[in-house]
């Protein structure tokens, strides 16, 4: 009766463990990420482009296509970190070209932040990529928003 207690002791165990390796694991592409609510300009190719990225990457993206300034606004998203479009995921404010290992990374860690931006249009970011860029990449920062407007990079791209 012991051996078999133990045993079962050992399985609720390890089962546990899994469970709370998988809740700290990041997000991947097979695991279901929450619905993005993404704000735009009706005209803009490069906001159609971008979402077209994130979801071939996984995401299932809402699109309204009302403009971002209110919206922006509305979230708390400070002026200084604006681009051509705004969306939420999770809680979290994404702003602009956003790279979606970023988005996958700020969701599994859960920081507490108002959310990512990619302040302005650079050449070379997700959605701004296409041919008509003839493969300019220019260097530029994810940022990281917290809730009192400071930022830090969270993530470069095309640095030296």
């Amino acid at each position: 009766m012991q051996r078999r207690s133990l045993l079962l002791g050992a399985t609720a165990l390890l089962g546990a463990t899994t469970l709370a390796a998988r809740a700290a694991a990041p997000t991947t592409k097979t695991e279901a990420l929450p619905v993005m609510q993404v704000w735009k300009d009706p005209n803009c190719g490069c906001c159609k482009d971008w979402i077209a990225y994130l979801q071939r990457d996984g995401f299932q993206v809402q699109v309204f296509e009302t403009g971002n300034t209110a919206v922006r606004q509305r979230l708390g998203m400070p002026q200084k970190y604006a681009s051509c479009h705004t969306a939420l995921i999770g809680g979290y404010v994404i702003e602009g070209h956003v790279n979606a290992p970023e988005i996958r990374r700020l969701l599994a860690e859960k920081p507490q932040a108002l959310g990512l931006s990619v302040p302005g249009m650079p050449i070379g970011s997700p959605g701004m990529d296409g041919p008509e860029y003839g493969g300019r990449k220019d260097p530029y920062d994810v940022v990281l928003v917290q809730r009192d407007g400071s930022s830090r990079a969270y993530k470069s791209y095309f640095r030296t």
